[in-house]
């Protein structure tokens, strides 16, 4: 079976216009119903896909408890995305399985994949005979033939499912609220105008009490005078009691920045890289350079790209010792999981070719990733080779899945560097860095 040709024709090509204004509202909602009846198609094969890859593994001598974990990043890969979204596509297609009314809303195009997500994410509590009332109540048809959901935001779908629920099985709702504190975390991520975004999850009393305290130190710092929006007292408040520190710039900091050596010493304007952040102007970074070289409170780890490959190849010496110094190293080149669509915080430092296969530890033969993908590398059938390697040029890995398809993955790029008089700087920089390490 194969959907390359004259699928994708159809739809490259067509046209509205012909179409008046009402013809074309039509189309949009057809194509909206093919992405859903795809979206089901997908799912039965993904269902199939699994089944395949355990009987290859039970064949194969797999222990049972292994057996079909390298399916998600398959699908991750068909679908072009990252083994943790491949393996919640892979948990909905079984899910769908327990909910017939469900599947069938989709093959008719009447619900999305996403809408129908969240029908299995918030029934996924119950016992499929449960499971399958709740289905039935959200998702089967009227005799008239419209949908109990029609109309429904995802809000009012999220909340009449998790009322069914609760009315089917309440045992099972306790039950999952207090599993559901396990899961509570805190996570970083960057947003415009160098700023980061730092969001928790917890459970709601403790995440409501959080908001009162920074809320009454907000009203209480604006009572007072204070010339502060009150959103800014309570995002310093919230650093200031998290850090114990006076005030919120008054942080113990380690940055590591990876530049340019024009960025670096000759007022460039190649951005950096803030490991754990994301690019920053060269302005940012030579204030961090400066901030650092300053305070005594914090530490600046600098790296730089070779002039003449723009590979990242140094680092100071605050980071030599081995193997932690190369584990930085990896976690600075490769700044995020390898994997191709995955970009999960880097956990693992892995050995491109198996170190029992002979592989070296090295910085050419290593790679950081996540932890789901460095598992579902490991499983049969996977083999990876580094393509090439520092200094001849940025790495690239690349990885045979077990169906014969190849994925490359290359680090991205670094800072670009001046192309000008490349040893003389690159024997500058390496100067400059004995000197900051002293």
């Amino acid at each position: 079976m194969a959907f390359s040709g004259s699928a994708r024709a159809d739809l490259t090509t067509v046209d509205g216009s012909a179409l008046d204004e009402t013809g074309l509202v039509d189309a949009i909602r057809g194509l909206e119903d093919l992405k859903a009846q795809a979206a089901a198609a997908q799912a039965r094969l993904v269902r199939e896909l699994d089944a395949q890859v355990r009987e290859r593994h039970r064949a194969q001598g797999v222990r049972a408890a292994q057996r079909g974990r390298d399916v998600a990043g398959l699908v991750a890969y068909a679908r072009r995305e990252s083994p943790a979204r491949g393996s919640r596509f892979v948990g909905f297609a079984r899910a769908l399985v327990e909910l017939p009314h469900t599947t069938a809303a989709m093959g008719a195009g009447a619900l999305s994949e996403w809408r129908a997500m969240l029908v299995a994410r918030e029934t996924a509590c119950l016992t499929p005979a449960g499971r399958a009332i709740v289905d039935e109540r959200i998702c089967a048809p009227r005799a008239d033939g419209s949908y109990p959901f029609e109309g429904w935001g995802d809000r009012s779908l999220v909340a009449e499912t998790m009322r069914q629920v609760a009315a089917v099985d309440p045992a099972a709702v306790v039950e999952r609220r207090s599993r559901a504190e396990a899961d509570r975390c805190v996570s970083l991520r960057p947003a415009p105008d160098v700023m980061a975004r730092l969001s928790t999850l917890l459970p709601a009393t403790q995440g409501v009490a959080v908001w009162a305290t920074l809320s009454v130190a907000a009203d209480e710092a604006r009572a007072a005078g204070d010339p502060r929006t009150r959103g800014q007292v309570m995002a310093d408040t919230l650093v200031e009691r998290v850090t114990g520190q006076a005030t919120a710039d008054a942080v113990h900091v380690t940055v590591d920045l990876v530049v340019s050596d024009e960025t670096l010493l000759a007022g460039g304007t190649a951005p950096g890289w803030v490991q754990g952040y994301g690019p920053v102007s060269a302005q940012t970074a030579d204030d961090l350079v400066r901030r650092a070289a300053a305070d005594v409170r914090a530490a600046l780890r600098r790296l730089y790209a070779a002039p003449a490959t723009g590979a990242l190849v140094a680092m100071d010496s605050v980071a030599r010792e081995f193997p932690a110094g190369l584990a930085t190293f990896l976690d600075l080149r490769d700044r995020t999981c390898r994997t191709a669509w995955c970009d999960a915080p880097i956990r693992h430092h892995d050995h491109v070719v198996a170190h029992a296969d002979g592989g070296e530890t090295s910085g050419a033969n290593g790679q950081g990733l996540c932890e789901q993908c460095n598992y579902i590398k490991e499983a049969p059938g996977w083999t990876a080779r580094p393509a090439t390697g520092p200094p001849g040029g940025p790495h690239v890995v690349e990885t045979r899945l077990p169906t014969g398809h190849v994925v490359t993955s290359t680090a991205p790029g670094a800072p670009a560097p001046s192309r000008h008089h490349a040893r003389g700087v690159e024997t500058y920089l390496s100067d400059l860095i004995i000197e900051w390490a002293a």
